[in-house]
């Protein structure tokens, strides 16, 4: 074998092993028995956690741990905290998607909407969030239900997924949806925090033994 081809066969040697240490990590694999994980948020505001449903949401739940397992939520921020001030009711807060600047974070690839799953977008439960008018645009975004959001049900048109519901931290929810908001003309949203609202991160709590 000539140095050049042996040179090209440690290059491909390294190139796999250094390619499967530092693969990313499957939610799918992720406590992979367990049909309902729980996960806790640390946040600016306080913690919150959340019981999930990978018995409704298997899609929903994996995609979401898979960004959990990879530490992608570090640093991100909640962007959206938006109260429907004419009808003195709260609505939503949404977060996952950007960091303190207001740049966008990576994303994987979206996925199939399970809004038919029988959830509702009842007060304190997590659904999925996606792009305007495309219902299987879903990546990394989600958002808190705080209100008993019925028109974000699916009916005649696809719904927003449910795949979760908080268990503990609904005080730290609501301390989130009396922050002050504004317009920001970088992601071009209203409902913007003016102060950032941070997710320190989201970790996977231990499973609970029966």
């Amino acid at each position: 074998m000539t140095q050049f081809l042996m040179r090209v066969l440690v290059l491909t040697i390294c190139f796999i092993f250094s390619s499967s240490a530092f693969s990313a990590a499957d939610g799918k694999f992720v406590q992979k028995n367990n049909l309902f994980p729980k996960v806790e948020f640390q946040t600016s505001h306080g913690n919150i956690i959340v019981e999930l449903d990978r018995s409704r949401a298997p899609i929903t739940v994996n995609n979401f741990l898979t960004y959990v397992a990879n530490g992608d939520y570090k640093g991100s921020i909640f962007h959206r905290v938006e109260r429907d001030e004419e009808n003195e009711r709260d609505f939503v807060i949404q977060g996952g998607g950007y960091d303190k600047d207001h740049d966008g974070m990576h994303t994987i690839k979206p996925i199939f909407n399970e809004s038919g799953n029988g959830l509702k977008n009842e007060m304190y439960s997590i659904s999925m969030a996606y792009q305007d008018r495309k219902p299987h645009s879903g990546d990394r975004q989600f958002f808190f239900n705080m209100e008993d959001n019925t028109h974000l049900n699916p009916g005649k048109d696809w719904g927003f997924a449910v795949f979760g519901s908080v268990s503990e931290g609904y005080e730290t929810l609501d301390k989130i949806m009396q922050v002050k908001t504004g317009y920001n003309e970088k992601i071009g949203y209203d409902f913007v925090p003016v102060k950032p609202v941070l997710i320190y991160g989201i970790k996977v709590l231990p499973e609970e033994k029966l």
